[in-house]
């Protein structure tokens, strides 16, 4: 038998190092004041300044981007999936009213190609820098037998910081609060098993023409990072409560942040869903509940504000470039009620 090593086994050391080699530059694109050194050492340092916080709570957040993978490996564009992995992790960072200070990710493969995992590191920082964080490390893992192939799996992992009397309290939300809504940019990174299933049903291609380009480009559209536009909002509106639309879309999210003993009066006619959507929907018969339970079906971002500021929070978000729509308002649960529910209406 001939001499065995780790490259005979599949993982190739050198492809990894080359990397490594190539990604530290946008690393290092990334950094903010903070970071202490870049790449390859055992662990990513960052020193707080002590002097901007007097009571500072640590904030972190976990996440991937489930099986939208899948569709960058069919359509072989890797270049942007990295986006939705930080979008997945800061979105949920501010929604406690934090500032994303670092990030980190995990890449595992079946069998490494340099060239693709340069491509989604490049989204991943490509993200970083509109979250305004800093990518601090990551681990890169050629595992076969584990991964078939070039199969691949991402997660994220971020830290941030916030004062802790301006942290978001859910039982500050009243009755009569306003209900803002943030556009999304498309289905985000959440449903894709059943926009998948929809597809392979209907025997539709990922090329098709879809609005002014495809039916996959529509689809890996990234996940919108609401990061800089929330921490605005933040210095000058009384932001309640907030929440990020994501797995379990508006039905499960929202109240998430609500109190015990309030609802979300939603108006079905205050958004108009992207055309995605409807298409979703009218390709899979999906029912109305289902998609509001597994969607975002357009709204990305919720934030909730005293009634007498909802004109002015959307003139600001109008302002820094968000599309955005007053969904509706708080509204006193039914006694009958245990926990925060969304109910719709129609005006």
């Amino acid at each position: 038998m001939n001499s065995l090593d780790y490259k005979t086994a599949g993982v190739n050391i050198d492809a990894g190092n080359e990397l490594v080699e190539r990604i530290k530059p946008l690393a290092k694109s990334t950094h903010i004041p903070g970071v202490l050194g870049g790449l390859g050492g055992f662990g990513g340092l960052f020193a707080l300044d002590k002097n901007a916080y007097q009571n500072p709570i640590l904030v972190s957040t976990t996440d991937g981007v489930g099986s939208k993978l899948r569709l960058t490996q069919e359509l072989e564009c890797f270049d942007t999936i990295g986006i939705d992995l930080v979008a997945m992790c800061v979105n949920d960072i501010i929604v406690t009213g934090a500032k994303p200070l670092f990030f980190l990710d995990y890449f595992a493969t079946g069998h490494l190609r340099v060239q693709h995992g340069y491509d989604i590191i490049q989204g991943i920082a490509k993200g970083c820098q509109l979250a305004q964080t800093a990518l601090l490390g990551g681990e890169t893992a050629e595992m076969p037998g584990l991964y078939q192939g070039e199969d691949y799996d991402l997660a994220g992992f971020s830290i941030g910081i916030v004062e802790k009397d301006k942290m978001m309290r859910a039982e500050s939300v009243q009755p009569g609060d306003a209900i803002i809504g943030l556009a999304s940019d498309g289905v985000h990174s959440n449903g894709f098993s059943l926009v998948r299933k929809i597809i392979e049903v209907n025997g539709a291609s990922l090329k098709m023409p879809f609005m002014e380009s495809t039916l996959g480009d529509c689809l890996l559209t990234p996940t919108r990072i609401y990061v800089q536009p929330i921490l605005k909002a933040l210095e000058t509106l009384d932001i309640k409560s907030m929440a990020h639309i994501t797995g379990g879309g508006l039905l499960e999210n929202i109240p998430r942040v609500l109190p015990h003993g309030v609802n979300a009066n939603l108006h079905m006619d205050a958004w108009t869903w992207p055309s995605i959507f409807k298409w979703l929907q009218e390709k899979g018969r999906v029912a109305t509940p289902e998609m509001l339970r597994t969607f975002n079906c357009g709204i990305g971002y919720v934030v909730i504000v005293p009634d007498k500021q909802a004109d002015k929070t959307l003139a600001l978000f109008k302002d820094l470039g968000e599309t955005a729509y007053q969904l509706g308002e708080i509204v006193i649960a039914s006694q009958s009620t245990a926990h925060p529910q969304v109910v719709f209406s129609c005006d």
